[in-house]
C-alpha cells in the first residue's frame, strides 16, 4: 500500500516552507499583514479614562482619583443613615467650589437643600420627582444634554419594588447616552441594581445622631470598591 504521507520536498509542498517546523504560507502571509496594518496605522498609547474629584478624600482615594466620565458608577447605601445625603451635599460643595453644575434627580422628593445656602444652590438643577418611571425619563433627557458634569440620580429612598420594575435595557441605553459625554452619571441606590454599571462603590457607614452632630463628617465617610469593569478605559490600580 502506498503511504498517504506527502513529501515536504515534493512540487506539491508549500512555497518558502523548508522543513516540516516552518510556518504555513497562509499564517505566514497573516503575520506578515498585521505588521504591515501595524506600521500604517499605528495605534495611540491607552490613556487613563477621566475622571471628577468628588471632593471627599475617602472616595477619591477609593476610586484612583475619582468617579469616571463617559460611564455610569453606582453608590450602594445598604445601611440606614450611611451619609447618602451627606454626600450629595459635599458634591453640591466641589461643584461650587469648582464652577461647574450639577444636576440631582430626586427620587422621592427627598432633597432639603436649606442647609447649604444660596451660593451653592446657584450651581444646582434639582429635578424632583415621585415616581421611579419619571426618574429615568429625566435622567434620558440630562444624559442627551450634555452640558453637566456631573448627573446625580437618587434612588435611595425608592421602593424596592418599584426599582426592579426598571428593565436592565433602559440601564444600557442611559450607558451609552452617557459614553461619548465628558459626564459622571452617579446613581444613588438602597442595593445594587445596575448591571452595566463600569464602577460599583459601596458607602459603609452606619451613623447615630450623635454622629451627625460631629464637623466635618464627610471626612469620615468610608467606602469599599466592588466593582470595575469596562467603558473607555481602565481605572488602574483601583480596588
Amino acid at each position: 500500500m502506498a503511504s498517504s504521507k506527502i513529501d515536504d520536498s515534493s512540487p506539491g509542498s508549500a512555497p518558502g516552507r523548508a522543513d516540516g517546523q516552518s510556518r504555513p504560507a497562509h499564517a505566514s502571509s497573516i503575520l506578515d499583514l498585521r505588521q504591515l496594518l501595524a506600521e500604517r496605522f499605528p495605534q495611540p498609547p491607552t490613556t487613563a479614562q477621566a475622571r471628577l474629584s468628588t471632593g471627599v478624600p475617602t472616595l477619591d482615594a477609593a476610586t484612583n482619583g475619582g468617579l469616571p466620565k463617559g460611564a455610569i458608577t453606582e453608590l450602594t447605601s445598604p445601611q440606614l443613615s450611611a451619609g447618602s445625603a451627606l454626600l450629595i451635599h459635599r458634591l453640591l460643595q466641589a461643584a461650587h467650589q469648582e464652577r461647574y453644575f450639577l444636576a440631582l434627580i430626586d427620587g422621592r422628593d427627598s432633597f432639603d437643600p436649606e442647609p447649604l445656602g444660596n451660593a451653592r444652590l446657584r450651581h444646582l438643577l434639582w429635578v424632583r420627582c415621585t415616581k421611579t418611571i419619571d426618574t429615568v425619563k429625566a435622567a434620558d433627557l440630562l444624559l442627551r444634554d450634555g452640558n453637566f458634569p456631573l448627573v446625580v440620580l437618587d434612588l435611595v429612598l425608592n421602593a424596592a419594588e418599584e426599582l426592579r420594575k426598571i428593565p436592565q435595557t433602559s440601564w444600557y441605553r442611559l450607558q451609552r447616552l452617557v459614553e461619548p459625554a465628558p459626564t459622571v452619571f452617579l446613581v444613588l441606590t438602597r442595593r445594587s441594581l445596575i448591571s452595566s454599571a463600569q464602577l460599583k462603590v459601596a458607602l459603609e457607614n452606619s451613623w447615630h445622631l450623635e454622629d451627625l452632630q460631629r464637623d466635618h463628617n464627610f471626612l469620615r465617610l468610608k467606602f469599599r470598591l466592588q466593582r470595575v469593569h469596562g467603558g473607555r478605559g481602565e481605572m488602574a490600580g483601583a480596588g
